[in-house]
């Protein structure tokens, strides 16, 4: 995963996003860093900008429906965040 990160695939097509992956020290999961996002790219393209939070939010589902990780985050690009911080965290017990 950290050799994908390190392609910006972003910054070759806007389409696709740039990540940075940071694991957490304690190991217990990590966060998915992303400073460029395709979606808002595309959306703001198509004149749908304002849906793009919504669809953020499905990040929490997803990682409810898998039933291993919480779902941690502090900032979108689509909200004006500085980048997307998506964190897993493994579930207690799991």
């Amino acid at each position: 995963m950290k050799v994908t990160a390190e392609l910006k695939a972003a910054d070759r097509n806007s389409y696709s996003w740039n990540m940075v992956f940071i694991p957490y020290s304690d190991g217990s999961g990590y966060e998915a860093r992303f400073t460029k996002c395709g979606i808002c790219t595309l959306m703001k393209e198509l004149g749908l900008f304002e849906l793009v939070p919504a669809m953020c939010h499905l990040d929490y589902t997803m990682s409810d429906v898998g039933g291993t990780t919480d779902f941690i985050r502090k900032y979108t690009l689509a909200s004006g965040g500085p980048y997307c911080d998506c964190g897993y965290k493994k579930k207690e017990g799991i």
